[in-house]
């Protein structure tokens, strides 16, 4: 595996050479910009090893260097080999940072523009601007050295009534087509899986864990669209399915398409359309006006039929969660320690009995003791998998992709008896999702000024977690979904009704242990007494938080009422579905608190 590094990042040294180019910027994205990339596009894992879902690399002719963020910086030392390439932060030193400080004035660094989004590129000129010469490449070498490349996965298009999504595409595409009117563009360029399969009421197959098909479109200010896929890979019912105004092309006519709005004005996500796309536009004469994605919001705030899907498909989620977790009990009661990969696959196992089942949202972090500490482990890209450690924790994150919704659940179980510095650490972590979840907050509110809600116990007593609070979730779409969301990083996306987020405070201590609670929350509307109604949330994921772990002299009475209630209603939501050990297990599992 080594070698094997070491000869690709020779090889494309090798092209910089013939190329006459002193460094090669490769990103995790593909030409989609999404997260979750098919096996196909993934190039950084085949020039580097590295797995994660964030990231880049830098290979120059005399060194190399990863960039990582506070999710990785455990598990790139492991996948990555650190005698080709340096670690580095992806936040604390980016990329073009990094070469500015390595390459001599004037070197070309070579950029892939499909690659990188159009305010990356913009920010990136900014930046190197006097120093380096970014070059724009028309083939990518990676795809010219990678012999064993993956063929990619292309699905039919499953179509999504209106009994699982509420309300028809042409609804949508009169919605999308006002706001481009009102933001004076004649069209807008999607290029978001997900919002193309949201505006058009399919999903698909073609990357794991998301439930998309890998297509671009054009949609005009009069809600017609240009789909840019391939015909043979849409039912026959698709026209009628989605309405009049939909029109179908080959993805490889995409280019003359742009090139022919020569004078229209075109709306441009800068964050989330490639480059590439922007240059096409530019270059032939049409006017580009940068905004937000117009389908992102209306996605973002599901209405009453997806929220009444949300909330089903967590129900059955919970269910299978709490046999998994009834089973796992079972197990280290018999003196039973199955192994990361064993716990991941009994998981499924479970949720599989569901045969609306259609994917995992994402690969099960199944995580014992010290991996635990690495929050986006993945027992599959480790020799072998973990052994369950006796008075310590185990961390499983893992979620399901159902045609009513999307779920996204983290527990930490103790495994035996677990020391008062775990207890403390979990509970100071209790306190922080309890903080968040019973929050009130006005319209207009953004989650960047909840984030410390759920920190501010950690930071009382020194501990802190390197990774955002929460994340957006789609509805059977993305189990990340923008643009809302709860972190640091400041963030002017209002919360708006309808809208699902997760709760996922956590703590890691290297080496030693790792935990996490993460509920998925419905933001909601809620009547106070007050001048005005506030806003917060309503908890859909339906599993036990593990009482063990908890240091009940830690807690408020209000937050023991917290527990008490959630746990009941966990009780009356999924009780109806377990039976005989399962069932005994759960109401053991949510007996209420005291002191």
């Amino acid at each position: 595996m080594h070698a094997t590094y070491a000869d690709r990042v020779n090889a494309l040294r090798r092209w910089l050479e013939d190329q006459a180019l002193d460094a090669l910027v490769i990103p995790h994205e593909d030409e989609f910009l999404g997260e979750y990339i098919p096996a196909h596009n993934e190039r950084l894992h085949w020039a580097t090893g590295f797995t994660g879902s964030a990231g880049a690399a830098v290979i120059t002719r005399e060194n190399a260097a990863i960039f990582v963020d506070g999710r990785y910086t455990v598990q790139v030392r492991k996948q990555v080999p650190g005698d080709i390439f340096e670690y580095r932060h992806l936040i604390e030193q980016p990329a073009l940072q990094w070469l500015t400080s390595n390459l001599p004035q004037g070197s070309k660094v070579a950029i892939d523009t499909r690659l990188h989004s159009a305010n990356w590129l913009a920010n990136a000129e900014q930046t190197v601007a006097g120093k380096l010469t970014l070059t724009a490449i028309d083939s990518n070498p990676i795809d010219a050295l990678w012999h064993d490349r993956p063929e990619p996965r292309l699905t039919t298009a499953r179509l999504m009534g209106n009994e699982l999504v509420g309300q028809s595409s042409t609804e949508k595409r009169v919605l999308i087509g006002q706001a481009l009117t009102k933001a004076g563009a004649n069209a807008a360029l999607l290029s978001q899986l997900d919002s193309i399969c949201w505006l058009l009421n399919i999903r698909g197959g073609d990357v794991s864990r998301l439930p998309v098909v890998l297509a671009s479109a054009l949609v005009e200010a009069n809600g017609n669209v240009i789909l840019f896929i391939d015909p043979s890979r849409l039912p026959d019912d698709f026209a009628a399915h989605v309405g009049a105004g939909v029109s179908v092309q080959s993805p490889d006519t995409l280019e003359a398409a742009l090139a022919a709005l020569s004078g229209n004005t075109i709306l441009v996500d800068p964050q989330t359309s490639n480059a590439w796309a922007s240059q096409v536009l530019a270059k032939n004469g049409a006017i580009i006006v940068h905004a937000a994605d117009p389908c992102m919001l209306p996605k973002a705030a599901k209405n009453t039929t997806e929220i009444a899907g949300m909330k089903a498909s967590h129900i059955r989620d919970g269910v299978a969660v709490s046999r998994f977790l009834a089973w796992l009990d079972a197990q280290v009661a018999a003196g039973i320690l199955p192994n990361e990969a064993e716990l991941s696959d009994k998981l499924y196992s479970f949720r599989e009995l569901d045969e609306t089942l259609a994917d995992l949202s994402f690969d099960t972090i199944s995580a014992a003791g010290g991996n635990a500490a690495m929050c986006h482990y993945n027992h599959l890209n480790q020799p072998k998998p973990g052994e369950l450690e006796l008075n310590n924790v185990y961390l499983v994150d893992s979620g399901g992709q159902y045609p009513d919704g999307t779920t996204d659940i983290t527990r930490t179980v103790a495994i035996g008896e677990c020391s008062d510095g775990v207890k403390q650490a979990f509970t100071l972590v209790l306190k922080g999702h309890i903080a968040l979840t019973t929050a009130r907050f006005p319209k207009g509110t953004a989650g960047s000024q909840l984030d410390a809600l759920a920190r501010q116990y950690l930071w009382a007593n020194g501990f802190d977690y390197d990774h955002g609070t929460g994340h957006g979730v789609g509805h059977f779409l993305s189990v990340h979904e923008g643009p809302q969301r709860i972190a640091k990083a400041p963030n002017t996306v209002a919360l708006l009704p309808g809208m699902v987020l997760s709760n996922e405070p956590g703590y890691y201590r290297a080496d030693a242990f790792g935990i996490r609670i993460e509920n998925l929350e419905l933001v909601v509307e809620v009547p106070t007494a007050g001048d005005m109604t506030v806003m917060g949330f309503e908890s859909l994921t339906r599993a036990p938080i593990d009482r063990r772990l908890v240091d009940v002299n830690l807690l408020t009475d209000s937050e023991i009422a917290w527990w008490n209630d959630y746990h009941q209603k966990v009780w009356a939501d999924i009780s109806p579905s377990l039976q005989d050990d399962d069932l005994a297990w759960l109401e053991q599992s949510v007996a209420p608190l005291s002191r």
